[in-house]
């Protein structure tokens, strides 16, 4: 979504991001919780080339 951006967390906290895109994590992998910050692709990588691969 475009920025700045400010969000409600479940325990009534406000965060906010001044950057000019700003996405949400849906995955709940993310460090920098509400924000994105790509962790979810590192772990789809590690199991392509896993399965890939095949059994071990």
């Amino acid at each position: 979504m475009e920025g700045p951006v400010e969000v409600t967390m479940p325990d009534g906290t406000t965060v906010q991001s001044d950057r000019f895109v700003a996405a949400i994590c849906v995955c709940r992998r993310s460090r920098t919780p509400p924000w994105c910050d790509t962790s979810h692709r590192r772990h789809s990588r590690s199991r392509t080339v896993a399965s890939q691969n095949g059994p071990e």
